[in-house]
């Protein structure tokens, strides 16, 4: 067993991180520091994480319908985060006070809030006072660990606000805090041109969407209605981002196109809410919020008690957000790069796929529109590709062949593919410990007889990397292509 390095419990010198083996630990830890990577990843006190959030969430100290901690119930089905801060009024004592408690409440139980900086966070040349206090809310809140991202206002560019504004207040809030994202959340209005001026002032680009309702399609202006436009408005966001920034998507619970006067309740099914959080997903999303859960005019009786819709929840969300908890089986792929393999797919125009690794496993999500069901082909797996599994829908298994598998698709489905290459030595990972170190280069230099000399021995087999039959100088340099030190994650292309 290998001892593992005391430095990586650390990070910052401070703050050490027990990462959920139980779906109740915290994520949260003193100071918590939060940044975007290079693959446009959220990363939480070191972790990969990708957030799943709601707007909003249960009530502060509320109960679930069973006498439960609401927010406890979130956090253990995979939630990460709420948005809280200021909603219908502008910062003022009372709502520091509130949300001091909010963020003592998330960080006891694992979360985090997005803190709602409103007015605070848009100012205008010379206004001192807005500035003084926006410094002032961030410097009370900026080393909480219930403290995950700030939130800017709302909407700005369909809100009218100057995008020199919003630029001024990002700046402020870095100055004064550099450890947690900004995230902007725009309308699905105005075009790419006239929202990209303000990718200066967010390191998070996030856009709500809301196709269920009465006539379908409504929040949408564009031509398609259909709840595919997740997909849709999820390209544009990544087009606004220039692929510079990350991007969430927010889906629907309730909005206000489905209540109050004049309007009929709809809300999405676990087929729909299912399709289009993979759709997001697929298409680009690096994180999810689900809006409307506190909207009094969606909730039955019951839950009007208790101040959010937990009938939906119970119903459709939990079980979608399960399937995307970062202890579920998904949550290696949610947080990886997406993978260089040039894997194609062929039979239909309308189905939608992303392809990750992580570590020994290959996954491929794939969904498709409306319309006729299909049969397609997936090519370009790797050799090693056999048998896959499809998460949440066992006993399903696909079998490649020569690189090639084939499936059906019916309208708005979804398939989670998960190849496993479980053969001994796989990307030079001789010990199977997942990382590629010099404990794994021992074994190798064990095996190593030259070109020409047939390795025979069992026990050496796995060391043939290029499989010629022979352990070579060949095989050295692609281990040195996969050596990647322990405790790192395997490349699973690096012997391609």
């Amino acid at each position: 067993m290998k001892r593992r390095p005391v430095h990586a419990f650390f990070l910052a010198g401070a703050c050490w991180i027990a990462w959920m083996g139980a779906a109740a630990d915290a994520l949260a830890a003193p100071g918590s520091i939060v940044t975007v990577n290079a693959d446009h990843v959220v990363v939480i006190n070191g972790r990969k994480v990708f957030p799943i959030g709601f707007s909003g969430g249960p009530p502060l100290n509320g109960l679930t319908p069973d006498g439960g901690d609401a927010w406890r119930e979130i956090r253990e089905a995979g939630g990460t985060f709420f948005r809280t801060g200021a909603s219908n009024g502008d910062w003022n004592d009372q709502v520091i006070a509130d949300e001091q408690a909010r963020l003592d409440a998330a960080a006891a139980r694992g979360l985090f809030c997005w803190i709602n900086l409103r007015e605070l966070s848009t100012i205008a040349p010379g206004d001192a006072a807005r500035e003084s206090r926006l410094r002032e809310v961030v410097n009370r809140f900026k080393n909480h660990p219930g403290l995950g991202f700030w939130k800017n206002f709302d909407e700005a560019a369909w809100g009218g606000q100057p995008a020199d504004h919003m630029v001024r207040g990002y700046q402020i809030i870095h100055e004064t805090d550099p450890h947690h994202p900004v995230v902007q959340t725009h309308a699905p209005r105005l075009t790419v041109e006239q929202l990209r001026p303000y990718n200066a002032a967010l390191d998070v680009l996030n856009l709500d969407i809301y196709p269920i309702g009465y006539p379908p399609g409504n929040h949408s202006l564009l031509p398609n209605k259909e709840i595919s436009m997740v997909g849709d408005w999820t390209r544009f966001l990544a087009d606004v981002a220039e692929g510079q920034k990350s991007c969430w998507m927010t889906l629907q619970i309730a909005w206000s196109g489905v209540t109050g006067p004049g309007k009929t309740l709809r809300f999405p099914t676990f087929p729909q809410e299912r399709f289009m959080a993979y759709q997001a997903i697929i298409n680009g999303a690096r994180g999810l919020n689900f809006f409307g859960g506190n909207n009094a005019l969606a909730m039955t009786a019951e839950d009007a008690q208790l101040g959010w819709n937990w009938t939906f929840w119970r119903k459709v969300l939990r079980p979608v957000v399960e399937e995307l908890a970062d202890d579920g089986p998904l949550a290696p792929a949610l947080v990886a790069a997406d993978s260089p393999r040039a894997i194609q797919m062929t039979g239909a125009a309308d189905v939608e796929f992303c392809v990750r690794e992580s570590g020994r496993d290959l996954f491929i999500l794939a969904c498709k529109r409306e319309g006729a069901t299909v049969n397609v082909q997936f090519s370009g797996l790797p050799a090693w590709a056999g048998t896959g599994e499809l998460l949440y829908e066992a006993p399903r298994k696909v079998t490649a062949v020569n690189g090639a598998f084939t499936d059906w698709f019916g309208p708005f489905e979804v398939h989670v593919y998960r190849f496993h290459n479980d053969a001994a030595g796989a990307f030079g990972d001789f010990d199977g410990d997942n990382d590629v170190d010099l404990e794994d280069f021992g074994h190798l230099q064990t095996c190593l007889l030259g070109w020409g000399a047939v390795q025979a021995d069992p026990a050496c087999l796995d060391a043939d990397l290029n499989e010629d039959t022979y352990v070579d100088k060949s095989d050295v340099t692609l281990f040195i292509r996969c050596l990647r030190g322990p405790l790192n994650p395997l490349d699973p292309t690096c012997v391609d």
